[in-house]
């Protein structure tokens, strides 16, 4: 039987498979994968197996040192300028809502057990196209976070010290401002962790659980001497009364729930951990545990240390980019010390984000080659370590490129726009997946639901940004909520669910999700001008290779499989004709 050509074999064969490409686009960007497949077929493209050797407690490891970075230290002034004292409940909503987020992460997990996190997840549900956009971006998201964060180690180990960053780097004049003050630490941090995950990720794991350890511990001793040398009227006393309002809510609600938005970033990693799931020995027990009970724990520590910086200082005498260095490095009673064990604290912090971010990127990378948009090579795993070493080190040297030359501005508390409409998007896959049934259940209603939903969010957010204070926008907001309410109730008392999950799900379905999905569209919408540009550059640049090369490498891949099964069919055929003949 004739076998079908590569697009890519000659550049004659290219043209005219691009001459074919509004077919093949129409054929596989909406094409959706199953779980079955995901976690059989799919995953046998990857060569050797990933050794299961994860447990519960390594999860919530990965998750705390996933989460806990030296963010923190950062967000709780910010959240403390919007919130005053009541930054602590802050804290807690914000820590209630990524729980909400991480149930729709852990329904997908539990059921469909790869390292493919989000991509998988919207594979499966929305098809090829919106898990290669969002997985793209994500990915690009992954190496310039990284690189930011690689690049920051550098800055809080010289605060350990108390060695300028300007001695750890060389200025090269030459080169454009921004990219002319070459990091070599940042680089080696890189390579280092790059090498610890190609290894084994048991190692890794070990590796994560010391360095959090050591973290925590420095946390806690920040905490305990902010309370021993604290003073509680701070909680309701502001250091100026006349011009700052007092009392535990100086802005009333408002206040809180603005803080909370603020905050809620410094939760952000706990996806990464879905990606591990392919290497977790039982996912139906550990995986809940790992995912919530990280989010739980990561939440108490927030909070603790968030009345420790309040009981510390009056909340408008803080410091709003370096709170607790700051608090402590203004004493004069021989507690300026603090500050630099601070910055050992916040240096363990970088090291652990770091290599769970650096994990989760691999896995990413690693399933987005088994669905054969981007070359096979990325996935595949190495025998010996059970690790996707290609996209380790690939990526590992990308991040350690950028970190070397390029100075990203961001806050290590802030999240790019790609990661929260992930997060967006999970959310509405883990609705859908529950009520629509490929090719048995309209999907319709249910369509419907999710668009008028992110709508009324959508319209939400801009009031609660642009309306001028007052009770017109008191109304619009409160007419948008009763709106939202409605749609849930409507769509949750209308159309039934077309399955239940076999081991796991997220209760009280719809309304968690849909919470989750308001959420985070409140969230984007406190991003800045940047992040959208920047979305907007890569997510173009990711729609071109999707349409230049991505549906034509899928689109052979479905081929090449095609005529494999035909082929096995043939000889299957041929032998059952050749034993009749042998049996007459």
């Amino acid at each position: 039987m004739e076998s079908h050509g590569s697009s890519f074999s000659s550049l004659q064969a290219y043209f005219r498979a691009l001459s074919q490409t509004p077919t093949r686009l129409s054929r596989r960007a909406c094409s959706v994968s199953t779980s079955f497949d995901e976690v059989s077929r799919v995953r046998a493209r990857s060569g050797p197996y990933m050794e299961r050797t994860l447990r519960w407690f390594d999860l919530v490891g990965f998750g705390v040192g996933g989460m806990v970075g030296a963010g923190v230290f950062v967000s709780t002034g910010r959240g403390a300028l919007r919130a005053g004292p009541a930054v602590v409940l802050s804290y807690a909503i914000a820590g209630l809502c990524a729980l909400l987020s991480a149930f729709c992460y852990t329904e997908f997990a539990v059921d469909m057990p790869v390292a493919g996190g989000a991509f998988s997840y919207l594979r499966v549900t929305f098809g090829e196209f919106a898990a290669f956009l969002t997985g793209a971006n994500l990915v690009m998201d992954y190496v310039m976070s990284n690189a930011a964060v690689a690049r920051s180690f550098t800055s809080y180990l010289g605060t350990a010290i108390g060695v300028s960053t300007d001695k750890w780097r060389l200025t090269v004049p030459s080169l454009p401002d921004g990219f002319n003050q070459i990091d070599i630490v940042a680089v080696v941090v890189v390579l280092i962790i790059t090498l610890i995950i190609c290894y084994s990720t048991r190692e890794s794991s070990v590796v994560n659980m010391v360095l959090t350890g050591l973290h925590i511990l420095f946390i806690a001793f920040v905490i305990l001497v902010g309370f021993w040398q604290g003073d509680w009227r701070n909680f309701t006393e502001p250091g100026d009364p006349e011009h700052h309002p007092s009392g535990f809510f100086p802005f009333g609600a408002s206040g809180v729930f603005e803080g909370a938005a603020m905050v809620y970033l410094s939760y952000i990693g706990y996806d990464a951990v879905s990606t591990m799931a392919e290497e977790v020995r039982d996912p139906v027990k550990d995986i809940p545990i790992g995912v919530s009970g990280s989010v739980i724990l990561v939440t108490i520590l927030y909070c603790l240390m968030a009345a420790s910086m309040s009981k510390l200082l009056p909340y408008d005498m803080f410091n709003a980019e370096t709170p607790f260095v700051a608090a402590f490095r203004g004493k004069s009673d021989g507690w300026g010390w603090v500050s630099n064990v601070i910055g050992v604290g916040a240096s363990f912090g970088i090291l652990t984000s770091l290599l769970v971010a650096m994990l989760g990127q691999a896995r990413y990378m690693c399933v987005i080659g088994r669905s054969s948009v981007v070359p096979a090579w990325f996935a595949r795993v190495h025998p010996k370590t059970s690790t996707p070493v290609n996209a380790s080190a690939f990526l590992g040297v990308f991040t350690a490129a950028i970190a070397l030359f390029t100075e990203l501005r961001v806050l290590l508390d802030l999240v790019s726009i790609g990661t929260l409409s992930v997060f967006y998007m999970v959310a509405n896959a883990v609705i859908y997946r529950r009520y629509v049934a490929q090719g048995t259940t309209d999907p319709r209603p249910t369509l419907s639901f999710l668009c008028s939903f992110t709508l009324t969010s959508i319209i939400f957010t801009f009031i609660w940004k642009f309306a001028p204070p007052g009770n017109p926008k008191g109304f619009m907001l409160s007419a948008c909520g009763v709106i939202a309410l409605a749609l849930i109730q409507i769509f949750h008392c209308m159309v039934p669910q077309a399955r239940k999950p076999e081991f796991w799900g997220v209760p009280l379905m719809p309304w968690i999700p849909s919470i989750s999905i308001f959420l985070n569209i409140f969230l984007l919408g406190s991003l800045n001008g940047p992040s959208y540009v920047r979305f907007g550059f890569f997510s173009a640049l990711a729609v071109l290779v999707y349409v230049f090369y991505s549906v034509h490498a899928s689109f052979d891949a479905e081929e090449d499989e095609f005529f494999g099964q035909k082929n096995g069919e043939s000889h299957m055929e041929s032998k059952e004709i050749e034993d009749l003949g042998l049996k007459v």
